[in-house]
């Protein structure tokens, strides 16, 4: 949504990407079908700032990829801290299982492979400090509802794809457009959250639970 010219220069000025992460992000582009889905380096700085700030115990994120966003949001986990990821995507595990295991955050990843739903019964004891939705985009208010409870207050959820490539702007909207433009005022109109859309990359919405 913004001119390469213009990513060049904020790339100047962010954080820099570590070897891990530009191998993840080489390789994703190289064997992974729309690869376009991964974080990337300005976005996943974004990220690791946000958690660094909100210095989890507890990270939840919905739709993993090939785990480039998972490592980024784990930067900012304390020392005990557990970040669970879920994905269905069981041709990517191998893949991903390897991302994970050249970190040093490997022991605080929790990956599982399933159906997010059904994963998530499985953590319905956990209160999590931040949530990265990042999945299916017809799904997000779903999920969205689903965690809320769990979500402390002060706890943050963040969104991504809330822009649609500036789809959201268009009158005659396709049905993925019109599901994230519900969505979207689904959370403009939910008084329990402050919130705001950071034009990052295709949008990210972030969402503090009062």
């Amino acid at each position: 949504m913004i001119s390469e010219e213009l990513q060049n220069l904020l790339l100047k000025y962010c954080e820099p990407e570590d070897k891990l992460l530009q191998q993840i992000d080489r390789e994703t582009h190289l064997k992974v079908l729309m690869p376009r889905m991964l974080s990337g380096h300005y976005q996943g700085r974004v990220l690791s700032l946000l958690s660094k700030m909100n210095n989890p115990k507890r990270i939840l994120e919905i739709g993993t990829f090939t785990g480039y966003a998972t490592l980024c949001l784990a930067e900012g986990l304390t020392n005990d801290g557990i970040i669970y990821t879920l994905d269905i995507n069981a041709e990517l595990e191998d893949m991903v299982r390897g991302n994970f295991a050249k970190s040093a955050l490997n022991d605080k990843i929790k990956y599982i492979i399933g159906d997010a739903q059904l994963s998530l019964k499985t953590l319905n004891e956990e209160i999590f400090d931040i949530v990265f939705i990042d999945a299916d985009k017809k799904n997000n208010g779903t999920y969205y509802n689903l965690i809320f409870n769990q979500v402390r207050p002060g706890g943050i959820i963040i969104v991504d794809n809330v822009l649609w490539s500036g789809k959201v702007l268009d009158d005659a909207q396709d049905k993925d457009t019109k599901n994230i433009s519900n969505f979207n005022d689904q959370i403009a109109a939910d008084k329990r959250v402050e919130k705001l859309i950071l034009p990052v990359r295709d949008g990210l919405f972030v969402i503090r639970k009062k």
